[in-house]
């Protein structure tokens, strides 16, 4: 947003000759952002996506001043995640406002895993979160629902559900680039997407992190953990602690 800057001769003759010379540019209705990372290693709730690998993501939003926005974010996997597919695309709808300094967000999430040779390895996952800003601090709780599905079942099961929770706390370091993060969540249920047969009575996951921006660029490190033992097709263990790297750039 700009503000038209005037000397005060010209605010006096504008009052006279033109009442509205002088005023504020209406945001607009409709933004559009987005972006790229490469990451040493795709957590999802802190298990590798990637066999401990490289992954290339990217995601653009349309956002409303309503508040309604739709997302498309996307990243390279493994094809041991969804039997042989080597993309997760991640369809999001949702609705969030900020009441002096409280966020509200809720939404939609579908996962899309193209290639995976027509097995059900796409799943849906309702959303909800609320957040808070205290000065540079920021504290989140956030909850995602699965309902009963093929693509969350394991244990010989048909179909299963799975409800994630989790806190998250952030802040920036004042005058600084610098910001910090930290992350614990829990999931209650299995899901042979993110962690097999090993979680089926659910586990819990932590980050911590820290980043450094830079013009458009965003540098970022963090440690990740689990509670559990999940192992690849390679041998690796996908839950095991490690530490991720990323850069990534906003547009």
């Amino acid at each position: 947003m700009r503000k038209s800057i005037i000397g005060l001769t010209a605010v006096l003759l504008s009052t006279i000759a033109s009442p509205v010379f002088a005023q504020e540019e209406p945001a607009p209705a409709v933004t559009v952002t987005g972006g790229a990372t490469v990451v040493t290693d795709y957590r999802f709730r802190g298990i590798s996506q990637t066999d401990k690998r490289f992954a290339v993501q990217g995601t653009f939003t349309v956002a409303h001043e309503s508040g309604f926005y739709a997302t498309v974010w996307g990243s390279s996997i493994d094809d041991y995640i969804a039997t042989g597919s080597d993309q997760e695309i991640d369809l999001i709808a949702g609705w969030a406002k900020d009441f002096n300094g409280t966020k509200l967000d809720v939404g939609v999430l579908y996962y899309y895993y193209p290639g995976s040779g027509g097995t059900n390895t796409d799943f849906i996952e309702p959303y909800a979160a609320v957040s808070h800003t205290f000065g540079p601090a920021t504290a989140k709780l956030s909850a995602a629902y699965a309902p009963k599905q093929h693509a969350l079942a394991s244990l010989g099961k048909a179909r299963q559900d799975n409800l994630y929770t989790a806190f998250d706390l952030g802040a920036g370091i004042p005058e600084t680039p610098v910001s910090l993060s930290a992350h614990v969540g829990h999931s209650f249920g299995p899901s042979y997407l993110t962690a097999g047969s090993s979680f089926s009575k659910g586990y819990t996951d932590w980050s911590l992190g820290a980043s450094y921006t830079w013009n458009h660029l965003t540098f970022g490190v963090s440690y990740v953990d689990t509670d559990g033992d999940v192992f690849t097709p390679s041998g690796r263990n996908a839950s095991k602690a490690g530490v991720v790297g990323s850069v990534g750039v906003a547009f």
